[in-house]
């Protein structure tokens, strides 16, 4: 399945400002004017989301929706409704839509409402591999040479044998839910179900049926009985992610589950479950509580035994193996090699965006190296793709000479654009070559096909 957006509405004005929108945002997008041009795209090419208006003149959002479920059921739909037709949006979802906009809205709604179906559609999936792996009998390990995680996972390791509630505080992309499933697979509920929930991905008005379920009827829209994700773990564990962004009138329905094993589903009656949870969230909780966002009460009964897992420049000693690693598994067919130069240069770039930017970093090298081992050429043009960070991370020039690893530029304390910032360094590039594009992307550091991109996406020529 391709990793892209179909648009499908009737509306021709609407429909292109969500694909322009959508194309903005760096997504690869296709349209479809109503229901049957969509299913054709579909079977030509299943997206990875579906954002398609609920009425159309042709086949509308409802029956798209039922053949999607029906013969597509990983790829997730958001539905896009008018106000007076927020009913039938709710009913869609639930059918199996997986979130709805209303018109009309913003061009920030909509790149949120997206990147909230991709997520969790990503977790979805994680969750399907790994039930297969260990239905399979196969485990997994967490790679790690850094004392401070192998301290962590000694930890965890004898916290897994109880039963007591797990949270795991750290950056976004640090491997909290991988240190969850090691929870998981440690304890004696290895066999049962791993249910994993971003509280973050789910819409205000819909959390409390997505842990609790509800009975059909309970409300406009309950067409069935659901089961919440309390009732699907039963007997397993269930993972809380982003747990910090629970809104505060559900906060006391968790913790009555916490602390008596109950759960009541909507319309329904009070059932007891028997779940470990642990919980997961990259924001200061007690900073949380001071401002009233989160309960005290709650915190202290998910935190007894806190965890904080360190982001991945406190433990520089995993990067060579992590990118071995990830490489392998990203260039099964090619085997790709990584130079020693590049592995030091890893080492000393900052990540913040953690393991997760790491892993998407040897995603990008497998697919765009074109040699048998990825070099400094390769890493520089793909390092976030931006010559600024590359310079930052102190990596090697591309001309030979080493980069300076004191900045020219301060940032004033009101903040500065990053675009603009590298736009006014590929000028001044581009000034001091007198429009020599080699000579001034070795002014950059950066290979000469990455200041042609940057010249065409910042409408830039060369005087």
């Amino acid at each position: 399945m391709s990793d892209n957006i179909l648009v499908v509405d009737d509306d021709d004005s609407l429909r292109r400002m969500m694909e322009y929108t959508l194309q903005q945002a760096g997504y690869k997008v296709r349209v479809a004017g109503d229901g049957d041009e969509a299913l054709a795209a579909v079977r030509k090419e299943p997206p990875r989301l579906i954002v398609t208006d609920l009425k159309m003149e042709r086949m509308g959002g409802f029956e798209l929706l039922t053949h999607v479920r029906q013969d597509y059921p990983e790829i997730l739909v958001v539905m896009v409704t008018a106000f007076g037709s927020v009913e039938s949006a709710v009913e869609a979802m639930q059918l199996g839509a997986h979130d709805y906009l209303v018109k009309p809205f913003s061009r920030e709604a909509l790149c949120l409402a997206v990147q909230r179906a991709l997520s969790y559609g990503g977790l979805q999936r994680e969750n399907k591999e790994l039930r297969k792996k260990i239905a399979q009998g196969e485990s997994f390990e967490l790679i790690t040479a850094a004392p401070v995680m192998q301290n962590l996972i000694a930890t965890l390791d004898r916290v897994a044998t109880s039963d007591v509630p797990v949270l795991l505080t750290g950056e976004s992309g640090s491997g909290k839910e991988l240190l969850a499933r090691r929870v998981h697979e440690k304890s004696a509920r290895a066999g049962q179900p791993f249910i994993a929930l971003n509280c973050a991905a789910i819409p205000q008005g819909l959390i409390e049926s997505e842990l609790f379920g509800h009975l059909k009827g309970s409300f406009t829209g309950a067409l069935k009985d659901r089961k919440g994700k309390f009732e699907q773990a039963n007997g397993g564990t269930l993972f809380l992610d982003e747990i910090g962004e629970l809104p505060i009138d559900q906060q006391p329905k968790l913790l009555r589950t916490l602390q008596l094993g109950e759960i009541e589903p909507i319309g329904g009656q009070t059932c007891s479950v028997d779940v470990r949870v642990v919980a997961a969230t990259n924001l200061n909780l007690e900073d949380e509580i001071r401002q009233g966002n989160f309960r005290e009460d709650l915190y202290y009964r998910l935190a007894v035994i806190p965890l904080e897992v360190p982001p991945l420049r406190q433990r520089r000693e995993e990067v060579p193996l992590l990118a071995r690693h990830f490489l392998r598994q990203y260039s099964a067919e090619r085997q790709l090699g990584i130079k020693d130069d590049v592995i030091i240069a890893l080492q000393q770039y900052s990540w913040p965006g953690n393991v997760r930017e790491l892993k998407n970093l040897m995603q990008r090298l497998a697919i765009l190296c074109d040699g048998d081992s990825v070099d400094m050429i390769d890493l520089s043009a793909n390092l976030l793709a931006d010559s600024a960070s590359i310079n930052r991370s102190g990596l090697s020039g591309l001309s030979g000479d080493s980069v300076k690893t004191t900045s020219p530029f301060v940032l004033p304390t009101t903040g500065y654009p990053l675009e603009e910032l590298e736009k006014s360094a590929i000028r001044q590039a581009l000034q001091l070559s007198s429009g020599n594009q080699t000579r001034a992307a070795e002014l950059l550091h950066i290979p000469r096909h990455v200041l042609l991109y940057r010249l065409e996406k910042f409408g830039l020529k060369s005087p």
